[in-house]
């Protein structure tokens, strides 16, 4: 017999066992979250994150629009003094995360979460919340693309990276501030490090694009990147590293997912045939916030000089 067959009496029944089931399986997820980060700035509740992807994707999609009829930012110091900001803020939280997992005698094959106040342990669990924060900051980078009228450089790509990186990260911090979370955080501070410098050179004009011929390297330190995070976590699993297992998988799936996005974009520019140059700068599928040559030669930073109502260079 079907549920929609049965007595109303035993629908209601089961329909209120599920919902004492969820009730007390959320309260039980809350009972277990860390408890040295619950009074931190995002960390109380869920909501002012999603509130912050929520905006960030309306933003993405009433930005242009309301751009459409305007002439682009001209925004060369901002992204210069932006972009370098990112490198003294990745390298720090780089930094917080060697320090304190070497002076705590991290192991990079297994790492259990130490949920202690232990000087080492906090300093890596406030690193951890400082990487989960700069994934916020880095939504100004799609910002300044909609701003600049680079609706190009927004792909799916680029949304997907940026509001997955943020919203999951809660996630992250609020359960598993430490242990394993370390490695990955590590590493892709590191490479943001390299990322932001290139980002931060591109910005100060073509003068300095012979010297980026570097940039194709970047998707591929990428790519290396996320299959190492598949290594390194399949062996967490093998290993029964004492780490949330859901937690593993849904990496290793998350990082496929990156794997098939930035290879299709590495392939797209740089293995098929050349298309005539726009003076678009894009670099790891996330696209440079630097500044084109095109901008360079027909924009003046005052916007006063304009052909067909428009800013040159765009």
């Amino acid at each position: 017999m079907g549920l929609l067959d049965s007595e109303p009496g035993s629908v209601l029944n089961v329909v209120s066992t599920a919902l004492n089931d969820t009730v007390e399986f959320y309260r039980w997820t809350w009972s277990i979250a860390d408890k040295r980060v619950e009074d931190w700035p995002l960390m109380q509740s869920p909501w002012p994150t999603l509130s912050i992807s929520t905006l960030y994707l309306l933003f993405v999609w009433l930005g242009p629009k309301w751009m459409k009829d305007r002439e682009p930012f001209q925004m060369r110091l901002v992204l210069i003094i932006y972009n370098f900001g990112m490198v003294l803020l990745n390298f720090f939280i780089f930094r917080e995360l060697f320090m304190g997992s070497y002076n705590a005698g991290y192991s990079y094959i297994c790492q259990s979460v130490d949920y202690s106040n232990n000087v080492n342990e906090v300093r890596i669990a406030a690193a951890l919340w400082w990487y989960f924060v700069s994934k916020g900051v880095e939504y100004l980078d799609t910002v300044f693309f909609i701003l600049r009228k680079k609706n190009n450089q927004v792909s799916f790509l680029h949304v997907y990276h940026h509001c997955t990186m943020f919203t999951l990260w809660w996630i992250g911090i609020k359960w598993v501030a430490g242990g394993q979370a370390f490695f990955g955080a590590q590493m892709n501070s590191f490479i943001h490090v390299i990322m932001y410098s290139y980002y931060g050179l591109a910005a100060f004009g073509p003068w300095i694009q012979k010297y980026l011929w570097w940039k194709r390297y970047l998707t591929m330190l990428q790519l290396v990147q996320f299959h190492v995070t598949i290594g390194h976590t399949a062996l967490s699993l093998y290993t029964d590293c004492p780490f949330p297992k859901w937690m593993h998988w849904a990496l290793i799936a998350y990082a496929i997912s990156f794997i098939f996005l930035f290879l299709n974009f590495y392939i797209r520019t740089y293995k098929e045939p050349k298309k005539p140059k726009t003076g678009k700068t894009a670099v790891n599928g996330i696209s440079a916030n630097g500044v084109s040559k095109s901008e360079k030669q027909l924009v003046i930073e005052n916007g006063k000089k304009k052909k067909n109502g428009k800013a040159k260079g765009d």
